[in-house]
C-alpha cells in the first residue's frame, strides 16, 4: 500500500530539519557541501519562482522537494515548452530509502503538476546516481540526454 504523501510548503521552521538532512552522508553524496546547500535552499524561501515542500508520509517528515520555473535559472536544459517545471528532491531519513517512496512521491507530484497545466516536468540527476534515475524512471520519466549544468554533468529526464 502506498502511503498518503502530503506536500506541505516549507517554512523557516523547517530549516533545522533540512540542515540535519543535508549533513547526512547519503544526502551529502549527491547534494554536496551541506553548508553551501543550506545557504542556497534557505535563500530560496522567498524566491517566487521556487516552490519548496517538506514531504510527509503518515504525518512523518522524510523528504525535501523543490519545484521551480526553468526560466528562473540557467539550467543548461536548452529550450523546453513554456511552463515546464523542474524538480529536485532528497530523502533525508535513511530508513525511508529503497522502499519505493521516491518513485511513488515523484509520480504523484509530477502528475499533480501536469494536471495543473505544466506541459512537462524535468529533473537532472547526476549520471552516476542510479538510485535517483531508477526512481524517476519508475515515476514515468524518460531519459533525454546528458547536459552540462552549473553543477556539472547531469542526465536530463522528462515527463510529459
Amino acid at each position: 500500500m502506498v502511503p498518503d504523501y502530503a506536500f506541505r510548503p516549507m517554512s523557516a521552521a523547517d530549516l533545522p530539519l533540512l540542515c540535519r538532512w543535508l549533513a547526512e552522508p547519503h544526502v551529502r553524496q549527491w547534494w554536496g557541501d551541506p553548508d553551501e546547500q543550506y545557504a542556497l535552499v534557505s535563500g530560496d524561501l522567498d524566491e517566487p519562482a521556487m516552490d519548496q515542500y517538506i514531504v510527509t508520509a503518515g504525518g512523518a517528515a522524510f523528504c525535501y522537494l523543490q519545484c521551480y520555473e526553468l526560466t528562473a535559472w540557467n539550467t543548461g536544459f536548452d529550450a523546453q515548452p513554456p511552463g515546464t517545471r523542474g524538480i529536485d528532491l532528497l530523502i533525508g531519513e535513511l530508513g525511508m530509502l529503497e522502499r519505493g517512496h521516491g518513485s511513488a512521491l515523484i509520480r504523484r507530484f509530477a502528475e499533480d503538476q501536469l494536471r495543473q497545466g505544466a506541459p512537462r516536468v524535468v529533473t537532472d540527476p547526476a549520471p552516476a546516481n542510479r538510485r535517483a534515475i531508477r526512481a524517476y524512471e519508475k515515476a514515468g520519466f524518460e531519459r533525454d540526454r546528458l547536459v552540462e549544468t552549473p553543477d556539472g554533468p547531469a542526465l536530463l529526464m522528462v515527463r510529459d
